[in-house]
């Protein structure tokens, strides 16, 4: 059974109309702003598809993630399709479609993280931020997730908050991390 989708001519006033240097012109459902900054970043980079990772790199850092709207701008400014622009963005951990925190917390569980006790540094953070894995508090303050390795390992267990390294965190020291941020 097939499913077929009606877009009324009205939803399209509310999409910015967009033409490729091929001439294609599509409707995307960003703001004129968002459009304009990530047509600087895959002009910066010649419009190169060999450049994906690169430009992706530089849009997360832009916007903090990578949603469906910003893939499929830069497959099209590209000219790849959005399924190899997805399929980047989901092969590597770095990329993120679900918008972060303000303050993007990440515990390493590598082997001497893990061994030390990143497990239960993870487990509070978890109970005190109310959030799991990949989720970020309603507030929009903090997000969680988890690192295999920050190459700081007679720190373990290791704790980044934003570019903020924190070592030796044992699971008492989570209030006082959160704590830090929170005021």
């Amino acid at each position: 059974m097939s499913q077929k989708v009606i877009i009324t001519p009205e939803a399209f006033e509310y999409m910015e109309k967009v033409t490729g240097t091929d001439g294609v012109e599509v409707r995307v459902n960003l703001p004129k702003e968002i459009i304009e900054q990530i047509n600087e970043i895959c002009d910066s980079f010649d419009n190169d598809p060999g450049e994906l990772i690169n430009v992706l790199h530089e849009a997360q850092n832009r916007f903090g993630y990578l949603p469906a709207e910003v893939q499929d701008m830069v497959a099209h400014n590209l000219h790849i399709p959005v399924a190899q622009v997805y399929g980047v963005v989901t092969f590597y951990s770095y990329f993120s479609m679900i918008p972060k925190g303000e303050h993007p917390i990440s515990i390493c569980v590598g082997t001497a993280c893990y061994v030390r006790g990143a497990e239960r540094v993870l487990e509070e953070f978890i109970k005190e931020l109310g959030i799991k894995v990949g989720e970020t508090t309603p507030d929009g303050r903090f997000s969680i997730n988890c690192l295999r390795c920050v190459g700081a390992c007679g720190l373990a267990p290791v704790v980044l908050v934003g570019d903020k390294v924190y070592g030796r965190v044992s699971p008492d020291g989570v209030k006082q991390i959160i704590a830090e941020y929170s005021s």
